[in-house]
């Protein structure tokens, strides 16, 4: 069953990202909005008649993508319907995590709910049962070409509803058949339609998308943190983060991410020492003196993700589609073009937010670049190694975000006989999206790590409030310098303070 006691009511207004947040991540239950769930079935009435109709109608008559020429009859139409989806549920390799099946489930919900495409009440009222019921459908991770829409992933979750394929149990599967009576709910057979209601959608992608926005909100706070940490342990300036330097260029992203950097050192020892006059430096590296640009081109590039999947939170996606009118028209909504491009944009975002992170933790390791630091902040340099070698795993999450920014919608490989001979490959852009968040997280748990060593190697200075309460939460689980120790803990301790948010809330609530 699904935790706690919040429930996100599900009707035709669009999902806000923080309800389909909630429902993925924190185990929300959903709740049909009775005005809508209503009008569903007077909307399913238009179906029912064309259903009885002599001419052709695809998804309600006829067969789907290159066999829609061909015309089934009525007592045909519910093998129609099962072999739609047991056919498309086609999927193959690992299974999807939990987060993303839920995010997609409640999204198809929302699209069913909208009335545009033609289901029956009981089946969104089945589909939120299984959101509610807890159990997760196993959804493989390659099958869809999005386009149209996310097929395979969305067949895996309506072959749930029908009580067959599997659910995740554990570290393993069972079948969906026998965890569905267990939790009590009744397997559902498809009518006319609804075989392509829950297949022919984007949802998996803006999913997936809804999440890394949410992640990734989180992790450019943290980078600004670290960011500024580094640039206090190199003895860098913060001159340059000057609020009318920065009004020079007024991009939004930079002048927050310049705003907060200045906010974290303000009130160093450490920075104060070194901004005299006779300071020889003239100018810092590009990785501290440059981290507002390209943190803040990346919060900006995250504003405009966000206004794309505004739009299609708002959207109904559904092939063909029922309008108010009674209408049933063919469309090429499902196309994930929009949301395919966004999720790439993003992950060029997060490859450069973390090669810039990994050149500040570089500088810090390098005797001949770091201003006073030990070779690589080793106790005892050369008996110790330091962080030398968590910086090459650094450098190689750095190369791996490289490889994923290459774009997924660039490429498309023609299906169905040629009839769909143009696809968005947006699944496969928000796959791999997440392994990039995942890889950010690392780099910049790295970085965090170094420059809180870093600063303690500037004692007696002290630090800002800001960073020296970031250092000072680190040590709660990692400890200062000494001898060499097995790094793969701490750096793990890292990305969880990260991950969790603790870092970030830290100048949040300075």
């Amino acid at each position: 069953m699904t935790s706690g006691n919040q429930r996100v009511v599900v009707g035709g207004r669009a999902l806000t990202r923080a309800e389909v947040v909630a429902v993925a991540r924190g185990g929300a239950g959903v709740e049909l909005d009775g005005v809508d769930l209503a009008r569903l079935g007077k909307v399913r009435g238009y179906i029912d008649e064309l259903a009885q109709g002599e001419r052709a109608v695809y998804g309600v008559s006829t067969g789907f993508g290159a066999l829609a020429l061909r015309h089934i009859p009525a007592e045909r139409r519910t093998d129609l319907q099962r072999s739609l989806i047991r056919s498309h549920a086609a999927g193959a390799g690992a299974a999807v995590e939990a987060e993303v099946v839920r995010a997609m489930m409640v999204l198809r919900l929302r699209t069913l709910m909208s009335g545009f495409t033609g289901v029956r009440p009981e089946t969104a009222v089945a589909l939120a049962g299984l959101i509610d019921s807890g159990l997760i459908p196993v959804v493989p991770e390659y099958g869809s070409l999005g386009c149209s829409g996310d097929l395979a992933p969305l067949a895996a979750v309506a072959l749930a509803l029908m009580g067959e394929g599997s659910v995740l149990a554990g570290d393993g599967v069972r079948p969906m058949g026998e965890a569905m009576a267990e939790a009590g709910l009744t397997p559902l057979t498809l009518a006319e339609k609804e075989g392509l209601a829950l297949t022919n959608g984007t949802d998996g992608m803006l999913g997936m998308l809804v999440l890394a926005i949410e992640d990734l909100r989180g992790l450019l706070a943290v980078a600004d943190l670290t960011a500024a940490m580094s640039v206090e342990a190199l003895l860098g300036t913060d001159r340059v983060f000057a609020a009318d330097l920065q009004g020079l260029r007024p991009h939004p992203g930079q002048g927050v991410s310049a705003a907060r950097m200045r906010a974290a050192l303000a009130g160093s020892e450490i920075v104060a020492s070194h901004r005299g006059d006779d300071c020889p430096r003239v100018q810092d590296a590009y990785s501290l003196r440059c981290a507002p640009q390209v943190h803040g081109a990346a919060r900006d590039t995250l504003d405009y993700a966000e206004t794309v999947a505004e739009r299609e939170l708002g959207s109904a996606i559904d092939n063909p589609v029922v309008l108010a009118d009674g209408r049933v028209e063919s469309n090429g909504n499902f196309h994930g073009a929009p949301v395919g491009y966004v999720l790439d944009f993003l992950a060029i975002a997060v490859a450069d937010v973390a090669s810039i992170a990994e050149r500040r933790t570089d500088r810090m390791l390098d005797v001949h670049r770091s201003h006073g630091l030990p070779a690589f902040l080793a106790d005892d340099p050369g008996v110790d190694s330091g962080y030398m070698i968590a910086q090459y795993t650094q450098a190689g999450v750095v190369s791996e975000l490289k490889r994923c920014a290459v774009p997924a919608s660039v490429d498309s490989i023609p299906s169905s006989a040629m009839q769909e001979d143009h696809v968005s490959m947006g699944w496969a852009a928000a796959r791999k999206l997440r392994r990039a968040v995942d890889g950010l997280t690392t780099v910049l748990a790295i970085e965090l790590l170094t420059a809180a060593r870093a600063l303690d190697f500037r004692a007696p200075l002290l630090p800002a409030p800001v960073t020296g309460a970031v250092r000072n939460l680190v040590r709660e689980t990692v400890p200062g310098p000494g001898p060499d120790r097995h790094l793969a803990p701490d750096i793990a301790a890292a990305v969880e303070l990260v991950r969790s948010g603790a870092v970030r809330t830290v100048l949040d609530l300075g």
